[in-house]
């Protein structure tokens, strides 16, 4: 993540789950370190919850199918609902920013979500659950079902560290800390199919919208292409193994990726860089040594986030166009809201390591921010 180089550089390549892990932890001896929360009539429960935000991580974001609500999962398993359309609107106040439903959604951190016409979908340990967008505007935030992937064995949990919907199949692909595939039916709700090839566990999935291919990466410095017809992996990079793009100090981890037709764009412990699919050529090394955790194609840019505040523009050549700052440390997850029906919504937002969502009108400057 941009910014600090060097002093976090270790960060990803932990899992998800061992951030989380520490992030639980810290909270155990938070009060030590953070003696002026005692201070004052606080009760228990505000001093928790004062210690919880202190030490928050969002993982994932959602936007509602009409445009006017995100989702945010954090490393507690909760799930804050706000509305963008109060927090945008010129009437806004400090209330508005702030989440106007939050419920338990998980036992562990919810890594991943996605967002149907109906339906929100999230992912922790080792299931996937839905949710009614219609009811949870309701604050009636009662889950709709749960699935599990089969599992190779009953005492396997892995976390889902990516979901990706499939809009031509009606169907959804889950990934995770087993090194498989699974893709489920939405309509029956059953897992149709495994798709096995990767060494280590996945962090990223990407659907190339032309045809029904999906692109992975993970731990074991491999970026996959499927094809879902066939359930074949039809081709392998190996991005570390490209002497442009390897930087053995930091790992061979792949922890993001995105394509438009036939290019990919990927990154994490390799180089952040830009890929010719149909020849397995890097076309473009984007000069930025910090790990890269989140990688979008917008119009005539490639926006990136990790280690650091800033949320980075590149032009498709490599230059780097601008770096915009944001509130958190570090940033995990970036969400475009493009949404038709709410125009006035659609925004850019970026989350990470701490209680905070930020907001871009525009992409220029960071508008406000959003705290669960």
């Amino acid at each position: 993540m941009p910014g600090s180089e060097g002093a976090g550089e270790e960060l990803f390549p932990e899992s998800c789950f061992a951030l989380a892990l520490r992030g639980s932890w810290t909270l155990a001896w938070g009060l030590e370190s953070h003696p002026e929360i005692l201070r004052g009539p606080n009760t228990k429960m505000e001093v928790f919850q004062t210690l919880q935000r202190l030490h928050m991580t969002i993982f994932s974001q959602s936007v509602s199918p009409c445009g006017k609500f995100l989702a945010a999962g954090n490393n507690y398993g909760q799930i804050a609902v706000f509305s963008l359309s109060a927090a945008l609107s010129s009437e806004a106040k400090e209330e508005s920013k702030k989440p106007v439903v939050t419920f338990q959604a998980h036992d562990g951190p919810v890594y991943s979500m996605v967002s149907t016409d109906r339906h929100l979908l999230s992912a922790g340990d080792g299931e996937v659950k839905a949710w009614l967008w219609a009811e949870i505007l309701k604050k009636g935030c009662k889950e709709l079902w749960r699935r599990q992937p089969p599992y190779r064995t009953s005492l396997e949990v892995p976390e889902i560290n990516a979901l990706l919907l499939v809009p031509k199949e009606n169907s959804l692909i889950l990934a995770g800390g087993d090194c498989q595939l699974h893709a489920m039916d939405l309509e029956t709700g059953a897992f149709t199919r495994a798709l096995r090839g990767h060494t280590d566990y996945i962090h990223c999935l990407a659907l190339r919208e032309r045809s029904p291919e999906v692109l992975s990466g993970g731990e074991d410095g491999a970026v996959r292409l499927w094809d879902l017809r066939t359930a074949k992996e039809v081709q392998t990079i190996e991005v570390y193994k490209h002497e442009e793009c390897s930087r053995p100090h930091n790992g061979r981890w792949i922890g993001c990726l995105a394509t438009d037709s036939d290019w990919m764009v990927c990154g994490g412990g390799p180089a952040l860089t830009l890929w010719h699919l149909r020849s397995s050529t890097p076309t473009t090394i984007f000069p930025m040594r910090a790990p890269q955790k989140h990688v979008t194609f917008y119009q005539d840019l490639i926006l990136s986030a990790g280690q650091g505040r800033c949320v980075n523009q590149w032009q498709l050549s490599g230059e780097l166009k601008a770096q915009v700052p944001g509130s958190s440390p570090g940033l995990l997850s970036l969400s475009l809201n493009q949404q038709p029906a709410a125009p006035e919504c659609k925004v850019l937002t970026a989350a990470g390591n701490s209680c905070r969502v930020d907001v871009f009108t525009n992409l220029g400057y960071r508008a406000f921010s959003l705290s669960f």
